[in-house]
């Protein structure tokens, strides 16, 4: 695995690419990655980065990263007449 990092970062050296662009696109393909490994499970994805799952949805807004699965809708309200309560003056 070392000898992987470090022909990367050769890689990236070669390329003229800066530090903070190299961390973002690592960070955001680790990201992409344990998405894909848990379906889309923000939650389980987040403990295996090692981050709260509110930094993995800040990330994922700030670099764009598909959510996974849809959000539901909150249910709807239902109307109920008021209730008045007996014997308070």
């Amino acid at each position: 695995m070392k000898n992987e990092v470090q022909g990367l970062a050769e890689r990236l050296l070669g390329g003229n690419v800066a530090l903070d662009e190299a961390v973002g696109i690592l960070e955001r393909s680790m990201i992409e990655g344990a998405l894909a490994l848990h379906r889309g499970n923000q939650s389980a994805a987040s403990k295996q980065l090692g981050i709260h799952r509110n930094t993995l949805q800040r990330k994922l807004a700030g670099y764009g990263v598909d959510h996974g699965r849809p959000r539901r809708k909150p249910a709807a309200k239902a109307v109920r007449g008021r209730s008045r309560r007996k014997g308070v003056a």
